[in-house]
C-alpha cells in the first residue's frame, strides 16, 4: 500500500507560516535528563535558532518532496514506461502473477531511484543538524532493504487489485478493499517480529536494565496489561539516530515492550515511564484498533474516488499514454496520482485525527504513572523538554503548518498542558486511570 498514499504537488513559499516571527524568549534552565523545573519549551538562543532552521527545512522538504514525486509519476507516465514494462512482462510470460513479478517491481523501483534524491536530502538535514549518526554506507543499505520488502508487498498487493479488477469492473473499489485489510492487520503483526530487526538490533531490557523493568511492569500492571519480561526488549538505536523513545507493539503473540537506549542514556526514569505510559496509553485507550479503521474507512473513499477517476482518465488520455484499459497493468501510475490527489487533501483530517490521540495518550501517561513516580507533571514535562532539545522541535510553528503537517501537538502545548494538569489536587476525578 506504500505507493498508493503518494501525495499530490503542493508549495507554499511563505516564511511567516513556517514560524513565530518573535524573538526567541530568555531559556529556562535545560533538562537533559535532569530534575530541573520546566514550565515551557524553551531553547537556549543558539539551539533556538538552529530549530527553526531545521524546521524550515524540513517544512520546504516535505513540499518539495511532494512536488517532486508527482513530477516522477507525470514523467513516468508521460514517457510511457509502464507501457513499456507491461509489454515486457506480457512477452516473459500469460500468467499474470508472473506479469506482477515482472511489472511490478520495474515500475516501483523506477519510482523509488529517480525519488531517491529527495530521500538523500532528507538524510543530508538529518546529519547536518546532528539527528542522525548514521553514514551513508549504512543508510544506503537501509534504504536497500526497504525497497526489498516494500517490492514484495507491491506484487502481493498489486496482482490482488488487477485480479479484482478484471473479475470485478464495476465493484473492484470495494472487493479489493476488503482484501487490503487483512493485508494491513498481518503486516502490523509481523512487523516487531521480522521486519524491526532488519534495521535494529534488540536485546532482552532485563539484561542491562532490570531495576527499570521492574518500575515497567508497575506502569504496565497499573494500565491493565500483560506484558511478561520475555517481551520486553532494548533497541539500538544509537547506532543510527539520537532520538528517544518508547512504546508497545505488536499485538497477540508479537505484543512487547521496546525501550531505545538513547532515551536511557538521556533521560531518568521517571520520564521514562512518561514516555512509556504515553506509548502503552495509545493500545489501553483503543487507539491502534480505531486507527485502523479511520484509516481502513478513508481507504475506501480513496478507492471509490480513484475508481470514477481513474475510469475517466483512461477513457480520455489511455490511447496517448498507451493505457488499453483499466485493468492494464499500465494503469496503476494514474491510480497512484489520484489517490495522492486524495490523500494529500485529506492530510488536515488526519493530522488533526492523530493530534486528538496523541493529547489523549499524554493524558494517559500523565494519570498512568500518577503515585509511581512524584510529580507526575513535572515529569512528563521535563521529558517534553528533553525530546525538543534532542530533535530540535520547532518552539512555535505557524498555524498552516499545525494543521497541515502536525500529527502531535506542537511541544509546548505539550508541555504547557502537562505542567498544568493536576486532577487529584483540585478533587477532580481523571479522564482515564481511575484511583
Amino acid at each position: 500500500m506504500l505507493w498508493i498514499f503518494l501525495f499530490l504537488f503542493f508549495w507554499i513559499s511563505c516564511g511567516p507560516f513556517f514560524v513565530s516571527a518573535q524573538q526567541p524568549p530568555q531559556p529556562q534552565d535545560t533538562v537533559s535528563g535532569q530534575s530541573k523545573e520546566v514550565t515551557s519549551y524553551t531553547l537556549p538562543p543558539e539551539k533556538y535558532h538552529q530549530a527553526i532552521e531545521y524546521s524550515r527545512a524540513r517544512y520546504r522538504l516535505y513540499f518539495i518532496s511532494i512536488a517532486y514525486g508527482i513530477l516522477v509519476l507525470l514523467l513516468v507516465m508521460g514517457l510511457r514506461w509502464a507501457p513499456r514494462y507491461r509489454d515486457l512482462a506480457e512477452r516473459v510470460s500469460a500468467r499474470r502473477f508472473v506479469q506482477a513479478l515482472v511489472f511490478i517491481p520495474l515500475l516501483f523501483l523506477t519510482l523509488s531511484v529517480l525519488q531517491l534524491p529527495t530521500d538523500i536530502y532528507g538524510h543530508s538535514l538529518s546529519l547536518k543538524y546532528n539527528q542522525s549518526v548514521q553514514g551513508w554506507g549504512s543508510w544506503i543499505w537501509d534504504w536497500t532493504k526497504g525497497q526489498m520488502i516494500a517490492v514484495v508487498i507491491m506484487i502481493l498487493v498489486g496482482w490482488i487489485l488487477y485480479g479484482v479488477i478484471r473479475r470485478s469492473p464495476k465493484r473492484w473499489w470495494f472487493y479489493f478493499w476488503l482484501a487490503s485489510l487483512p493485508i494491513i492487520v498481518f503486516l502490523l503483526f509481523i512487523t516487531p517480529v521480522l521486519i524491526e530487526p532488519l534495521f535494529f538490533k534488540f536485546v532482552p531490557l532485563n539484561e542491562k536494565h532490570a531495576d527499570l523493568v521492574t518500575q515497567i511492569e508497575r506502569v504496565v500492571q497499573r494500565g491493565g496489561l500483560t506484558i511478561p519480561r520475555e517481551r520486553m526488549f532494548e533497541m539500538n538505536a544509537s547506532e543510527k539516530m539520537k532520538s528517544v523513545n518508547a512504546y508497545v507493539t505488536g499485538f497477540s503473540a508479537s505484543k512487547r515492550v521496546v525501550v531505545w537506549d538513547t532515551t536511557i542514556a538521556r533521560m531518568n526514569v521517571p520520564q521514562i515511564l512518561f514516555v512509556f505510559g504515553h506509548e502503552m496509553g495509545h493500545y489501553v485507550l483503543g487507539h491502534i484498533s480505531r486507527t485502523i479503521a479511520f484509516v481502513s474507512v478513508m481507504l475506501l473513499v480513496f478507492l471509490y474516488l480513484g475508481f470514477h477517476g481513474m475510469k475517466r482518465m483512461v477513457e480520455r488520455f489511455g490511447a496517448r499514454l498507451s493505457i488499453r484499459s483499466v485493468e492494464d497493468w499500465a494503469s496503476l501510475p494514474v491510480l497512484m496520482l489520484l489517490i495522492s490527489v486524495f490523500s494529500f487533501l485529506a492530510s488536515p483530517i488526519f493530522s488533526t485525527y492523530s493530534r486528538n490521540q496523541e493529547h489523549d495518550a499524554d493524558i494517559y501517561g500523565l494519570e498512568v504513572i500518577h503515585g509511581i513516580v512524584n510529580d507526575s507533571p513535572q515529569a512528563a514535562a521535563q521529558a517534553f523538554q528533553v525530546l525538543g532539545e534532542i530533535n530540535l522541535s520547532d518552539p512555535k510553528p505557524g498555524t498552516l503548518i499545525k494543521i497541515w503537517l502536525y500529527d502531535h501537538p506542537p511541544l509546548d502545548e505539550r508541555v504547557r498542558f502537562a505542567h498544568d494538569y493536576d486532577p487529584w489536587s483540585n478533587g477532580q476525578l481523571p479522564k482515564f486511570v481511575k484511583e
